[in-house]
């Protein structure tokens, strides 16, 4: 593509690149110090994300090591038979015999336990009912080959949903330790 300009465009093309020049009224020494104010707050910047990722990090480093510690305590079986019996129910003492046509029911019950008391749980709490869930997954394990699919689409929803719910507690901590 080629531009025909005639004289007198080329000469107002000329003059308007030379004002546009001229009107720039920094210096190389100005534009110098304007770039050095603005790596200055940039550092700063960078300095205090770096104070504040290394005190997230200390404070993660002391939720991590308080709940291995919490964990590492045994659970005691008393306290352990009252969450199950709170969050199975009629089930809590028949784990070992559920069936593919009893064990849904048994995830419903646990979830209609959970839900209204998930709140007001503290961690050793949930560390109680994540027991008793871990032993109706092992309850599951042994009939879920003949469980039928609606059944375990079900099973499968409520598990997400006690995952979730565990989950937002433990977001919950953490968010308050690294405060």
């Amino acid at each position: 593509m080629k531009f025909c300009f005639n004289q007198a465009q080329r000469l107002t093309l000329v003059l308007a690149l030379i004002l546009g020049l001229s009107g720039c009224d920094s210096t190389p020494r100005k534009r110098q110090a304007v770039a050095q104010q603005e790596l200055h707050k940039l550092d700063t910047v960078a300095r205090g994300a770096g104070r504040t990722l290394s005190r997230l990090g200390r404070q993660t480093v002391r939720f991590d090591s308080a709940n291995r510690a919490r964990r590492a305590a045994p659970l005691s079986l008393k306290k352990q038979a009252q969450t199950d019996a709170l969050l199975l129910g009629p089930f809590a003492t028949r784990l070992d015999s559920l069936t593919p046509a009893t064990i849904a029911d048994a995830y419903g019950y646990l979830l209609r336990a959970v839900r209204p008391r998930h709140r007001a749980w503290q961690a050793r709490d949930w560390d109680y009912a994540q027991a008793t869930y871990q032993r109706l997954n092992a309850a599951l394990a042994r009939v879920r080959l003949d469980l039928p699919a609606r059944q375990e689409l079900r099973v499968r929803a409520w598990q997400a949903e006690f995952t979730a719910l565990r989950a937002q507690r433990t977001a919950q901590d953490l968010r308050a330790a690294t405060k």
